[in-house]
């Protein structure tokens, strides 16, 4: 089944790259955007899309894989945001161990759900396991998300050399986030994507730069989107770019 390009994952090698809020903010500047957009929790053994929203869902991904739910009843809107949630359930085991049928399950209600929204925004897990690689395959974009902290490099050049494996074509472009400028972030891409370029034959490119701002974890903190409360700041201005970078 050929990946949807309106389906859009964002991923990284290691946590503690600020992946789960670019998922958030990236998909609310979709919706500002005027698309309509969904954001799902494909982190299925640490989600936590629903904390930093302050959401409190009454069903999420883990009815719907056990057949107690549909997938369509666990999406919940987000007010003031103008987005849907599909909820992963943080600390479940038995999301993180899914088997293959069920992943390629749960890949396919992705692709029938990017059907109905213009764009569709996947939170994926943290590293290069089965899970991480299977939805992976079923965007038609993917989003890797940096510092310029070694160990993020590292692990963000692992992750693109596996996805390359499992799937020669895929579109990745890198974002670097927490950036002291936009030339320090152009310059963790370079640094990247020389490597890739050097030992894998694969010219990453650059999607885009978030600036450090102390606003965002103000906002995470809050329990609120950064564009709902602080709109102008300079990594709500970013996102907003990389947002309009990828509508095209």
């Amino acid at each position: 089944m050929p990946a949807p390009l309106n389906v859009i994952a964002v991923a990284s090698g290691k946590g503690g790259v600020g992946k789960t809020w670019l998922a958030i903010t990236l998909t609310q500047a979709l919706s500002t955007a005027g698309q309509k957009a969904l954001l799902f929790d494909g982190d299925l053994g640490l989600a936590n899309v629903d904390v930093q929203l302050g959401l409190n869902p009454a069903a999420d991904l883990s009815r719907a894989l056990a057949g107690q739910e549909s997938l369509d009843d666990v999406l919940l809107p987000v007010e003031a945001t103008g987005f849907h949630v599909a909820a992963g359930r943080s600390g479940s085991g038995g999301l993180a161990a899914l088997s293959a049928g069920q992943l390629d399950g749960l890949g396919r209600s992705v692709v029938r759900l990017a059907g109905t929204y213009d764009r569709v925004v996947m939170d994926l897990g943290a590293g290069i396991d089965a899970t991480v690689r299977t939805l992976a395959s079923y965007a038609g974009v993917s989003l890797v998300v940096t510092t310029d902290e070694p160990t993020a490099l590292t692990d963000a050049y692992a992750y693109i050399k596996v996805i390359r494996q499992h799937r020669p074509d895929a579109d990745l472009r890198v974002v670097v986030n927490m950036a002291a400028s936009q030339r320090e972030g152009e310059r963790t891409h370079t640094t990247l994507r020389k490597a890739c370029e050097s030992f894998l034959g694969f010219n990453p490119p650059l999607a885009g730069v978030i600036r450090r701002d102390t606003r965002v974890r103000e906002a995470i903190r809050a329990q609120k989107p950064l564009l709902t409360r602080s709109p102008n700041c300079q990594a709500a201005v970013d996102v907003t770019r990389l947002a309009q970078q990828l509508l095209g």
